[in-house]
């Protein structure tokens, strides 16, 4: 006999589906504009943010896999794709040959630089602007509260 699950309230259930309409849609939204503007797919910019946070600009497969929440493969898969297209390198370490490092390329860094400032543009005009002072910082209190608990 299987057990019914606690299910969400009306009032948790129009919270999450409101998020998770929300999320989509910006989602959504900013791809499609991001890779119009600059032919980079959201997974591309997201690998090349990581990459130009780092020092020297490279990191281990496995914490730029992690850092974007992607299995290994996925990773490694994408990073041959962007290798195709300049992006980025794939790096062996020299100590450790189970290490690889991906390291962004001066092509990399000019798309992600031409890039960044219409995509902060579309985050602000259609996740910033309609809110007010008060709200954005409750948005980043919420974030924050529950990226300490998936944490």
């Amino acid at each position: 006999m299987s057990v019914e699950p606690p299910w969400l309230s009306a009032a948790e259930q129009q919270a999450w589906r409101s998020f998770i309409r929300m999320r989509d849609k910006l989602t959504g939204r900013l791809t499609r504009e991001l890779q119009a503007e600059s032919g980079l797919s959201a997974a591309d910019y997201a690998v090349l943010v990581e990459l130009t946070d780092a020092p020297e600009g490279r990191l281990p497969v496995l914490t730029l896999a992690k850092a974007v929440e992607w299995e290994k493969s996925r990773m490694s898969h994408h990073v041959d794709r962007m290798a195709k297209r300049g992006l980025a390198v794939r790096e062996e370490c020299a100590e450790d040959r189970r290490v690889a490092f991906v390291a962004i390329t001066p092509t990399g860094r000019e798309a992600i630089e031409a890039a960044a400032p219409r995509h902060v543009e579309a985050v602000r005009r259609l996740a910033i602007a309609p809110l007010t002072p008060a709200e954005l910082a409750m948005l980043g209190q919420i974030s924050d509260r529950i990226l300490e608990h998936l944490e």
